[in-house]
């Protein structure tokens, strides 16, 4: 084999670990997606509760400053 054609050979396999490497990047970016789509439902989710707590308390809870004040 001639010198260039190893030059390509090597450069062949340079470029299928590169692409093996990129395939593997997308799949954990896509994961890291999933994931953070779950946690913003959770957040919603907790939100809403919260909100939903807050607001049932807030009967509860005079208005008025203490007498000390």
């Amino acid at each position: 084999m001639s010198v260039e054609n190893e030059r390509i050979d090597a450069l062949e396999i340079k470029m299928s670990y590169l692409e093996d490497f990129m395939n593997q990047i997308q799949g954990v970016a896509v994961e890291q997606a999933k994931t953070i789509d779950k946690l913003k439902a959770e957040i919603k989710m907790m939100s809403e509760k919260l909100r939903d707590v807050s607001d049932s308390l807030e009967g509860d809870i005079p208005s008025r400053k203490p007498p000390h004040y």
